[in-house]
């Protein structure tokens, strides 16, 4: 992808959303290209953008919706192309060549993301249906048949709806009662008023904005059981070490650390907190990085293809974002600062910053976080963050997209636009500028430290995992665009299914079993291939490098078994890999001492 030396300044009168960018010479000495009118996926973005305020879903189930929306256009659109695969394919899915114009990929496009917009949006369903008429596209035209724009879109959208649908999100509340609900019987240790376990997660009162309260439960505790895009598993990439616990001095170091961040907060942290916060009612973490996109897309001039690709890619690095990081903030079950500090500093004075005050002083068991009182702290475990990790695979992808990691982009927040302190904060216009993806990743997982809401553990072990996230996301998406993809099914240890590539079908191997995992050193691992095969079977470590082959040779039908020795490996996570071709599936194996 091509890249400017020119840089966007974004404009803002409030924090809850990003205005349209204004083009500005910042000093290179010519005037920049103007940029690019909004593509298709643009004009549909802003769309989903506004679905996700009004329907205010959790930040993993908003992630999904992205990654699944993007997904379901590309699949629409690949339909067309010469050479990509849909992701959920179907027999003789490539349309000719005389059926390959610019107005039926548009249009099969807006069908399928039309369609996961309603199904993922009912809120915003006239939202919707409103930007397909503005397109010219009747939107009750349910059509199937494979030889119009609009049945090809449909039917991609139903595939992959169907196929998400019972991808463990509960979506819709088959699984317990209520869409998206935990199914997995999750209960927290402590209480709203009592802390039984000071490194578990708390409940918390805080206020609804009418004179009331409000005490949200865990929203996603699930979430880890939901089916990624690339991952193999949801905890295919969860942090080995895990946060730092009471007593201990690293626990005590970060809540100094975290406490020092609060009482020193000036109105460049204030408006970094604010400014990543993307709370309740705004486009959330995962949307807030599809609105760069909209950026990157005008300054590069994208072109409608290239911005299938670019959202296909990035909608499914924040939903396998959202997973990684839901899967192991359930499995670690940590406790926010507010209650590490509450617990720590009960019955203590300590320095703190009071809005719309400054600098004081309050019972330890008073203190807060620089949060609007209606969203004191999210309602989930702190770790790992969950803005790192969108962040970060966000980034990843962006970089990889567009071939460097260049940004130079800039925000500015307005005097007294807080939502914390109303016309008090900032004091003057405060203006962020990230001169790379990875700048601005970064400055979003240190704003919740700087909030009060994460730990300095919980942000840069997610930044690591966003970065791999991101990694293994474009290497799966490459697959589809490039037309040298198996899709893999994972329906159990004795299964055997079949992958497709271009409609011809391949060969697989069923899951792999792995034990005893975690492991001390010796692993068995099992697995099946439908006919006889040629299989590479290695073991990867979380760089991507093999540090064991066990095998290279062909296998007949049936099950099979081989034994890996990991005692010589340094502690940690690594994959087991069987390779066909390029078919592969992948399980998690954690060697420990």
């Amino acid at each position: 992808m091509i890249t400017h030396a020119r840089r966007f300044i974004f404009s803002m009168a409030m924090i809850a959303s990003l205005a349209s960018p204004v083009l500005a010479d910042r000093g290179h000495g010519r005037d920049p290209a103007p940029a690019g009118p909004p593509t298709l996926v643009v004009k549909w973005n802003q769309t989903l953008l506004e679905c996700i305020r009004l329907q205010r879903l959790g930040p993993p189930m908003t992630a999904r919706a992205i990654g699944m929306t993007y997904t379901a256009g590309f699949d629409a659109w690949a339909c067309y192309d010469e050479v990509a695969v849909p992701t959920r394919p179907q027999p003789g899915f490539r349309r000719p060549a005389n059926e390959r114009s610019d107005a039926n990929r548009e249009k099969a496009y807006s069908y399928a993301v039309y369609r996961s917009i309603v199904d993922l949006f009912p809120a915003g369903r006239d939202l919707a249906r409103t930007q397909m008429l503005a397109l010219g596209y009747d939107p009750d035209d349910a059509g199937t048949a494979p030889t119009t724009a609009q049945g090809v879109g449909n039917v991609c959208a139903q595939n992959l709806l169907t196929f998400r649908h019972g991808d463990g999100s509960n979506q819709l509340g088959d699984l317990h009662a209520g869409a998206y609900s935990d199914y997995t019987g999750y209960a927290p240790v402590n209480t709203l008023d009592q802390i039984n376990d000071p490194n578990r997660w708390q409940p918390l009162r805080f206020s609804n904005g009418a004179g009331g309260f409000v005490a949200p439960g865990y929203i996603g505790a699930h979430w880890g059981e939901v089916t990624p895009f690339a991952m193999p598993t949801g905890e295919a990439l969860r942090p080995a070490k895990g946060p730092a616990t009471f007593p201990g001095r690293e626990y005590e170091r970060q809540i100094i650390e975290t406490m020092e961040l609060n009482e020193h907060l000036d109105d460049r942290g204030k408006v970094i907190a604010e400014y990543w916060a993307d709370g309740p009612r705004s486009e959330q973490p995962p949307g807030h990085w599809t609105q760069f996109a909209e950026f990157v897309s005008a300054r590069d001039h994208h072109t409608f293809g290239d911005d299938v690709k670019l959202f296909f890619i990035l909608g499914n690095a924040v939903m396998d974002a959202g997973i990684s990081v839901w899967e192991a903030k359930r499995f670690w079950d940590s406790a926010r600062p507010i209650t590490a500090i509450r617990f720590l500093k009960s019955g203590q004075k300590v320095k703190t910053y009071i809005p719309f005050v400054g600098r004081g002083e309050v019972d330890g068991k008073d203190w807060l976080p620089y949060q609007p009182a209606t969203f004191i702290t999210p309602p989930f475990a702190e770790y790992p963050s969950g803005h790192s990790g969108f962040s970060a695979s966000a980034a990843e992808v962006l970089k990889r997209f567009t071939g460097s990691d260049k940004f130079d982009g800039e925000v500015t927040m307005t005097a007294g636009s807080s939502k914390v302190e109303p016309g008090f904060a900032p004091s003057r216009p405060v203006t962020l500028h990230w001169n790379t993806f990875s700048d601005a990743a970064d400055e979003a997982g240190y704003s919740r430290r700087l909030g009060g809401i994460h730990f300095e553990d919980a942000d840069l072990a997610s930044r690591i995992m966003g970065r791999q996230v991101g990694a293994l996301v474009w290497s799966k998406a490459m697959e589809y665009i490039n037309g040298r993809t198996g899709v893999v099914a994972s329906l159990g240890d004795a299964d055997m299914v079949e992958a497709s590539i271009g409609g011809e079908p391949v060969a697989d191997a069923a899951r792999i079993t792995v034990g005893p995992n975690p492991s001390a050193g010796r692993v068995t691992l099992s697995f099946a291939v439908a006919r006889e095969s040629q299989l590479r079977v290695s073991v990867i470590d979380l760089q991507g490098r093999e540090v064991a082959r066990l095998a290279d040779a062909p296998f007949a039908a049936g099950r099979h078994t081989l034994t890996w020795d990991g005692s010589h490996e340094a502690p940690g996570v690594y994959f087991v890999r069987v390779r066909r071709g390029d078919v592969s599936t992948t399980s998690r194996v954690l060697i420990s001492r």
